[in-house]
């Protein structure tokens, strides 16, 4: 089975590519029903000098100084970015039909697309212009009807996929569906 869905989910040390590095990546391979097809996880080598620093001046990792320590060690172990684009672009060849764009999708996808096209450029090239992004359908949910999905906000990348993978369901879920309707002309 081939997948039709490309999810993926990066840490980084901050929201600035140009700035930023990327320190962990998953992507995972589902089809229209969210089943999962495969899965792939990587951490991206980062010398400590470096990504220390950018670690240290983001709010986010004085909060969470486990999630800090954790990817210092994958990082201290990982391979480098040129080896994780290649491994990623072995497991699009494997896993989807790669003469056709891939769908990426995610929660704040466009966020992780910014760091794909500074750091992942043959990755690029082969996604769609679309993005399935499932933060877009939280705003719907959350402002218009009051729902809220409970996330668990492990900021591990493979973690992070899983529960987009299931907000998203769970939005679904609330949409009734009939028969199709057809478009209204413009």
């Amino acid at each position: 089975m081939r997948g039709e869905i490309l999810w993926l989910d990066m840490e980084m040390t901050g929201l600035e590519p140009d700035v930023d590095r990327p320190l962990e990546v998953a992507a995972v391979a589902t089809d229209w029903n969210f089943k999962t097809v495969a899965e792939f996880c990587a951490g991206i080598a980062q010398p400590a000098e470096v990504i220390s620093p950018l670690l240290d001046a983001n709010p986010f990792y004085k909060k969470f100084p486990k999630n800090k320590r954790s990817l210092l060690e994958l990082c201290a172990l990982a391979r480098p970015l040129a080896e994780v684009e290649r491994q990623l672009l072995d497991f699009a060849a494997a896993h989807f039909d790669t003469g056709q764009p891939l769908l990426l999708a995610g929660n704040s996808v466009h966020q992780d697309r910014r760091f794909i096209r500074q750091y992942f450029p043959r990755l690029e090239r082969l996604l769609h212009y679309r993005m399935l992004d499932v933060s877009a359908w939280k705003v719907v949910f959350e402002s218009k009807y009051g729902l809220k999905f409970a996330k668990k906000e492990t900021h591990r990348a493979v973690d992070d996929i899983q529960e987009s993978i299931a907000e998203l369901k769970f939005y679904l879920k609330q949409v009734k569906t009939g028969k199709p309707v057809a478009s209204p002309e413009s």
